[in-house]
Formats: structure tokens, sequence, C-alpha cells
């Protein structure tokens, strides 16, 4: 299921609702009950956009350029491995290969099965990858909910704000 669709869903809900609304006949409203009403409908209309917002921004509309970015957003070990990253499955899953193995923490050799977190540009979590060969340089990225279901991230952490990449 696509946020895509889970929008349409719910603007279809929203629709279907107000028109039995509109069309129930009930004695004229208090001005009280009318500013109640427009607030109820206004807060409905604000979280039918908001919460499929945001699905769409932490899935839908992430490419492998963003993703290339937040690689190394996330990890310092990655800092200047200029990765360049393909979709396996679009706003979800991507393939990366690294121009430089990483340095730091692990040493050559020792990457294969290690996770780390993907950062955004606006400094929040939004997924993580898992090193796919022993010199760190091929990586499975998986961007929101999917990096949970990976286990890569936790829930928890998955949408934190980070202050700069990781170490250790």
């Amino acid at each position: 299921m696509t946020a895509t669709s889970d929008l349409q869903r719910l603007g279809d809900a929203l629709q279907a609702a107000t028109a039995a609304d509109l069309a129930t006949v009930r004695p004229p409203a208090s001005a009280a009950d009318r500013r109640r009403r427009r607030r109820l409908i206004g807060g409905l209309v604000a979280a039918a956009v908001a919460v499929p917002g945001v699905a769409v921004a932490a899935t839908a509309l992430i490419g492998t350029d963003e993703v290339a970015r937040s690689l190394p957003n996330g990890t310092l070990a990655l800092m200047g491995t200029h990765p360049t990253c393909t979709t396996v499955r679009e706003g979800v899953e991507f393939d990366c290969t690294l121009a430089q193995a990483p340095t730091g923490e692990l040493g050559p050799g020792a990457w294969k099965g290690t996770v780390e977190p993907t950062v955004d540009d606006t400094q929040h979590v939004n997924g993580g990858c898992r090193a796919l060969d022993a010199d760190g340089r091929h990586w499975r990225c998986f961007v929101g909910e999917e990096a949970v279901r990976q286990h890569i991230v936790g829930a928890d952490f998955l949408g934190q704000s980070s202050s700069g990449p990781g170490v250790g």
C-alpha cells in the first residue's frame, strides 16, 4: 500500500462523511455549535493532509541522490566515501556503492553485516543501511519504516534529530 493510495482512501472517506453530514436534516445550530463543527472539520482536513504527507515525505519522494547524501550524514566513518545509489524498490530500498572504502572504527575487512543509520538533509534519521561486503563499499539501504523492519534502526530512533554523523 502506498501513501498515495492511503491519501486517496482518506479523501474519499472524508468526502463521503461530509456528504452524509450535509444530507442530514437537523434544527439550526447555535453559533457555538457551528464554531465547534468548523474546528472539528478543520482538524480532520489538517490531519488528512499532514499524516499522509509525512509518509510521502519520508518515503515516496526520496530518491537515489538523497539516499547517497544521507549515508555519510549518518556515520562519520562513511564521510568522504562518495556513495552512488540505485533504486531497488521505489522510495523504500536502494543499492549503494561507495567510491572509497570507509575508514575508522572497524578497519578493512570487517564491515560485512554492519548496520548504520542514514540522516536526511534536515538532520533527521530517515532510515539505515547494511554493509553487504567485508570492505564496506557495497550497502543495501532502507528508508522509513522498512529500516525498522530490517532491524537496522529502532522505531523510536527513526525521525529523531541528529546533530552530526555518529561515531562507533
